[in-house]
C-alpha cells in the first residue's frame, strides 16, 4: 500500500507564509508527477502547483510568484512554500502523486488526507 502524509497547514495572517510537506511511503517504486490541489468551501478542487520527477513545474495563475513547489526525490517528498498569503488562499490543500508500485506496472493516482490552510486576521 501507498500513503501520502501531509503536514504544515494552519492559521496565518494575510501576508504571512506557510510551508506544506507531503511524504509518500509504502510500496513506492517510482513517482512521476507530484502536486498540490486545494478546495475551498463550495468550490471545486483546483490544481495549485505540480512538479515532475525532472523538476519541471506548473502553477495556477492565482499563485504564480507567491508559491513555490519543490521535491526531494530521495525522500519521496514534495513541498509547497506559500508566501504573501491572501484570505482567498484559504482552503483544504491536498497532496497528489502519480506512483508506480512495481517495475512495468502502470502508475496509479494517490491522494493525501488534506491539510487546512486558513488565512485570516
Amino acid at each position: 500500500q501507498v500513503q501520502l502524509v501531509e503536514s504544515g497547514g494552519g492559521l496565518v495572517q494575510p501576508g504571512g507564509s506557510l510551508r506544506l510537506s507531503c511524504a509518500a511511503s509504502g510500496r513506492v517504486f517510482s513517482i512521476n508527477v507530484m502536486g498540490w490541489y486545494r478546495q475551498a468551501p463550495g468550490k471545486q478542487r483546483e490544481l495549485v502547483a505540480a512538479i515532475t520527477s525532472g523538476g519541471s513545474t506548473n502553477y495556477a495563475d492565482s499563485v504564480k510568484g507567491r508559491f513555490t513547489i519543490s521535491r526531494d526525490n530521495a525522500k519521496n517528498t514534495v513541498y509547497l512554500q506559500m508566501n504573501s498569503l491572501k484570505p482567498e488562499d484559504t482552503a483544504v490543500y491536498y497532496c497528489n502523486a502519480d506512483i508506480r508500485t512495481q517495475w512495468l506496472f502502470a502508475p496509479n493516482d494517490y491522494w493525501g488526507q488534506g491539510t487546512q490552510v486558513t488565512v485570516s486576521f
